[in-house]
Order: structure tokens, then sequence, then C-alpha cells
């Protein structure tokens, strides 16, 4: 016994770990999200075997997904950059609101119960994967992105809903950059790109939400980050990542966006199903 775990459901809950790993990164090369509505779930259950309390259990699996996207994202936006995919222009102007954002969502983590974080989690991603599936090239704001003041807004948004989250902000980044006519392979390299910024300042913040609740969390924790997660889990994802963005860029546009959209719906039913 290990924590008061059998050996075997360690290493069965490592198989998991691994196998989550490896879809991660695959995820954030295709998609350009950081895979953290994969990890999310994952470590959900993991967590729940360890016995990890309820009070904390969401914000841990949050914090530690955001701190293993860290290294899977800086490896996809390096993947993505290229094969000059990314806009920077974009990149520039979100970076700095997204980090602001990552702050709120931080703040709210530290207070707000686990429920409002799974149905945070629902709504981002169910309203994402309707725009995805349902909505076609008819469906824009503008032919080109907004000004300075309207880029900053969404940077804040995408930073808040990534924290909330436990993503790299992919997912609302694609679809805010297509609704401006953006194309689907650089709205997906972009979206890894600033994600980097996203998933650095959403770990540090974790880490510091969770430090006056150190003592419910488990062994190897810093705050609402758990470091063996991180251990196991970061180096296959990152390894996995510049694979998915060479399939990116030999799919459609269409194919990427009912992949994105079918993906996020399966984990909203997961997320509503424990709500139950």
């Amino acid at each position: 016994m290990i924590l008061g775990v059998s050996v075997s459901e360690l290493l069965l809950l490592a198989g998991a770990i691994i196998i989550g790993g490896a879809i991660t990164g695959m995820l954030a090369g295709v998609f350009g999200i950081g895979g953290g509505a994969v990890i999310v779930p994952v470590l959900y259950e993991i967590f729940g075997v360890l016995g990890v309390s309820d009070e904390i259990r969401v914000q841990l699996c949050v914090g530690t997904s955001l701190a293993i996207i860290v290294p899977t994202n800086i490896r996809s936006f390096l993947a993505h950059r290229a094969k000059g995919a990314v806009i920077m222009e974009v990149l520039r102007a979100w970076w700095f609101p997204a980090v602001v954002g990552v702050g709120f969502g931080s703040l709210i983590a530290a207070f707000a119960p686990a429920s409002f974080l799974k149905i945070a989690f629902v709504v981002i991603a169910g309203l994402v994967a309707f725009k995805l599936l349902v909505g076609g090239d008819s469906w824009r704001i503008a032919d080109h992105l907004p000004g300075r003041i309207a880029m900053a807004g969404y940077g804040c948004i995408i930073g808040l809903a990534s924290s909330l989250m436990g993503v790299s902000g992919g997912s609302v980044s694609n679809v805010i950059l297509t609704l401006y006519g953006v194309q689907i392979h650089n709205a997906v390299a972009t979206s890894a790109a600033v994600g980097v910024p996203i998933t650095i300042a959403g770990t540090i913040g974790y880490i510091l939400a969770g430090i006056p609740k150190q003592a419910l969390t488990p062994p190897l924790s810093i705050g609402f980050v758990s470091l063996i997660g991180v251990a196991l889990m970061a180096p296959i994802a990152s390894y996995v990542a510049p694979y998915g963005a060479r399939l990116a860029h030999a799919l459609s546009q269409r194919t990427l966006e009912v992949a994105l959209g079918c993906f996020l719906l399966i984990v909203c039913v997961r997320f509503v199903l424990s709500l139950i």
C-alpha cells in the first residue's frame, strides 16, 4: 500500500495518466488547445481514488492541468510557428489581457465551490461546440479583427475561461478568430501561441490560490498543483504535440471544426453526468 492505495491501483492510474498524456499532446497539436478537457476528467477520477477531499478536488485537477499543459503548449506553438501559421499581431494583443483574465479566474477558484467550475466548463465548451458544429462560414462578425480595446476584452475573456476550465484557451480563441474571418489553421496555430502565457500564469495563480488549503491537498502538491500528476503526464503530452500539429495542417478546415466540436460535446456530457 502507498498513501492508502494498492500497488495495482497505482499502476492502473499511472497507465491512465500516460494514455491521457498522449491524447492531450495530440489534441494540443491538432486543435491548438492544451488538452485540459482530457486531463481534468482523468485527474478527477485519479484524485478520487486517492481520497482527495471533494472541497478542493476540482481545483486541484484544474491547477494541475494548467501546469501539465505548459510544455505541451510551448512545443505546439513552436511547431505551428515553424510553418508560419501563427498571427503574431494577435499574440501581442492578447497575451497581457489574457493573463489578467487568468488572475481573476484563479481568484474565483480560491473561493468558488467545485460545482461552479464544472458548470462553467459545460457552458463555455457547449457554446464553442455549438458554433463549430452548426455555424458555417456565414457566421461572421466581420472580415477583419477589431481594434485594440475589443481585442483586449477578448483576451481577458479567453484568460478567464481558461482559468476556470483548466485549459489553454484554444477552444475559445479559435471561435473568436474564426468569427472574424481567420482561417481555422491560422486560428489553431495562434491559439496555441496564446496558450503559452495563459497556462504559465494559470499555474502560478492556482499555486497561490491553493496555499491556504494546502493541508487538504495530497502529498507532493504545491497549492492546487500536484507535482506527481505533472511529472507523469507533461513529458508524454509534450512529446506527442508536434505530431498533432503536423496532422492539423493535413486536414481540411471543416474536418477540424467538426472534430473539435464533437470532442467538446463529449466532454460536456461527462461533466453534466458528474453533476447529477
